[in-house]
């Protein structure tokens, strides 16, 4: 089969043919049929997360149809469409998995970057960890909810309450959490990065009330705010924009150090906190919130030997929306 393959951080991943895995015990063999880019997909190819099993085929935003099952897998059946996610195993017995924590599970392995991931025709995965498509969502369509959609979703019900959500970088995971907020009836203020007028205008599309970039203030005070983007320099900006007893979400896996910052910005009982990977329970909640809605994901296709040139269109903001690997 063909994958494209990080052998070293920091290079461009390579395309070469290796054999097909096979599925083990509670492992389902699937072939790839579309695959999510995302920037934590970057984040592993530039070493900012610096514990890939190497060499790695990268891609955590998985679609495939089954094509073996392991001997004590119940769940799925042949040619069932199934979606991969992040998060690709846990302990399942320490204190935060026995919690509904198990995002934060310290023997967790992490599709995509302990284990190899999507960027190929064919994965296999553990069957636990693996989620049923709903049959209104095109294979293109599904693969950035299996992250950019449950990152954004885990970090939203942190403002669920909120009425005024800023959004401060507008890429993927806010293109499809835009549409969940205002199926709720929520406003959304739409944050981009300077002279970025293109995403502000796709933004204002989606139904945001306001758009701008990063270092303007918004008309209204937030009642809450979710960061996506990498800059700690948002961190003040955003807490300076929501009102007292307001939250600062943090829903990257990565970001750049927080600068510091006077202590009255933070006073009146505001929070800042963070969003860690996900559980499957936020799958199971997501998945059919999405096809009810129905979100719409705006998609940019590449042929899955374009890798390379897609996460560098990632890195340079040359697109709206998600991008997805076509495999297959």
């Amino acid at each position: 089969m063909r994958a494209m393959i990080l052998r070293h951080q920091r290079q461009p991943l390579e395309l070469t043919d290796i054999p097909i895995p096979q599925a083990e015990t509670h492992q389902l063999q699937l072939r790839v049929t579309a695959c999510g880019i995302c920037r934590t997909d970057l984040h592993v190819l530039d070493a900012d997360l610096t514990e890939p099993v190497l060499p790695l085929i990268p891609g955590h935003q998985i679609v495939g149809e089954v094509t073996q099952i392991g001997a004590h897998v119940t769940d799925f059946e042949l040619g069932q469409r199934v979606g991969v996610p992040w998060l690709g195993s846990s302990c399942g017995h320490c204190d935060f998995c026995s919690h509904g924590q198990e995002n934060l599970c310290d023997q967790a392995r992490y599709t995509g970057y302990q284990i190899n991931g999507g960027f190929a025709e064919f994965t296999v995965a553990d069957a636990r960890y693996c989620f049923p498509i709903p049959q209104d969502f095109s294979d293109l369509q599904a693969a950035p909810l299996l992250c950019a959609g449950l990152i954004g979703y885990r970090a939203y019900r942190k403002v669920r309450d909120s009425k005024r959500i800023g959004l401060y970088g507008f890429g993927s995971a806010a293109h499809i959490l835009i549409q969940v907020a205002r199926d709720a009836g929520q406003m959304v203020y739409a944050f981009t990065r300077p002279g970025d007028t293109e995403a502000q205008a796709f933004a204002c599309s989606l139904g945001a009330v306001w758009a701008g970039d990063s270092t303007s203030t918004p008309p209204d005070t937030l009642d809450g705010a979710i960061i996506f983007a990498t800059s700690g320099e948002l961190v003040p900006a955003a807490l300076r924009a929501i009102r007292k007893g307001g939250r600062v979400v943090c829903a990257g896996i990565h970001m750049s150090d927080i600068p510091s910052f006077p202590y009255d910005i933070l006073w009146g009982e505001r929070e800042i906190c963070s969003i860690a990977n996900l559980t499957r329970c936020d799958g199971e909640k997501f998945l059919p919130l999405a096809a009810r809605i129905p979100i719409n994901t705006t998609v940019n296709a590449y042929p899955l030997e374009k890798a390379n040139e897609a996460l560098e269109d990632l890195r340079h903001g040359r697109f709206t929306g998600s991008a997805v690997l076509t495999v297959g």
